[in-house]
């Protein structure tokens, strides 16, 4: 089953920007009750959409760079990348039909 990748500063550009396809980064941190609580529901749709939508993880502590560029205020954000545009912003603890909604509309 595929995990979804650490992506940071450095590797934003080429790993989500580049993707090929839609591509969602769960922006969060370590200290974040909400981003441990729904880091298991994005691995799953990770798994679940394997081979048509890219999965990563990035630290906001570590990486505050690209937080700061996509205007990341409060996590978990889920940011969907199409065509290296971001499309989706999806702030806060979700349900995991919710996050699908979003997911099956990037594919079309």
């Amino acid at each position: 089953m595929a995990a979804p990748q650490h992506v940071d500063d450095n590797s934003f550009n080429e790993v989500v920007i580049e993707a090929k396809m839609p591509f969602l980064v769960d922006f969060w941190a370590p200290w974040c009750g909400p981003c441990r609580a729904i880091a298991p529901i994005v691995e799953e749709l990770a798994g679940e959409y394997e081979g048509q939508i890219g999965f990563g993880k990035l630290n906001v502590d570590e990486n505050p760079k690209s937080a700061t560029e996509y205007g990341v205020r409060s996590i978990p954000t889920l940011l969907l990348f199409k065509d290296g545009k971001p499309m989706t912003q999806i702030v806060g603890l979700r349900s995991k039909a919710e996050l699908k909604k979003h997911l099956d509309a990037s594919l079309t």
